[in-house]
């Protein structure tokens, strides 16, 4: 069996699947995708063949090719189901990935590279006004999860119940995007409550983009 996980160390939507990953102890060999050098490695005609989209992440599995982070994370999920990132209910099982599309759906592709770099190249706005709107949508999606958290989550440590599911996988990379656009986490505590716990487990911080091999020195 082998694994490989085309990544670029500070994509959210790959940070979310390298914890998947570590935490169902799966080894895998990295393949860095400068999301920025010459135009954007991900655009290269071989990366095009292996995903037509032209995103990381990508995962390799004995040479099928899934892209799509979420769905890379439910592939994990069935092909190696321990220990478990959803719950055996139904019900259960669809709010977590309620939770984790909200994320993924819609908080991410609002303010991902591409986006910005549209607004910025395509639209004309300046810094201020980019750098507004992603902090816009994001504090919009974390609102929401706020009140998600407080209705599921059974210890105030986790997403859901009181143990590590796909929705704690997606709201970890979302924070550090949130961070690095200058949001502070006071305005939803249980989020911050959360988040600061799940930081702390070792599958996290092993996944942390500055953990990377392809992370510049200091994390530039």
């Amino acid at each position: 069996m082998s694994l490989r996980l085309h990544t670029y160390w500070r994509s959210s939507a790959a940070y979310r699947v390298r914890i998947v990953l570590a935490l169902k102890g799966l080894e895998y060999e990295s393949v860095p995708r400068h999301l920025l050098r010459d135009g954007g490695e991900q655009r290269r005609p071989d990366y095009l063949a292996l995903n037509p989209q032209g995103l990381v992440p990508a995962l390799e599995h004995d040479g099928f090719v899934v892209a799509q982070s979420l769905a890379i994370c439910e592939f994990l999920e069935e092909c190696f189901p321990e220990p478990p990132l959803l719950p055996a209910g139904p019900r259960e099982r669809a709010a977590v990935r309620a939770m984790a599309l909200a994320v993924a759906c819609d908080i991410h592709p609002l303010n991902n590279l591409r986006v910005q770099q549209y607004l910025r190249d395509g639209l004309g706005q300046d810094e201020p006004a980019v750098s507004g709107w992603v902090r816009h949508w994001i504090a919009e999606g974390f609102g929401a999860l706020e009140t998600l958290i407080g209705r599921h989550s059974g210890d105030g440590r986790h997403c859901f119940g009181e143990s590590v599911t796909l929705a704690d996988a997606c709201l970890v990379p979302q924070v550090y995007n949130a961070r690095r656009a200058g949001l502070v986490l006071a305005p939803w505590p249980r989020l911050a409550a959360v988040t600061s716990h799940l930081e702390s487990l070792p599958a996290f911080v092993a996944a942390r983009p500055e953990a990377q091999p392809d992370a510049p020195p200091g994390g530039g």
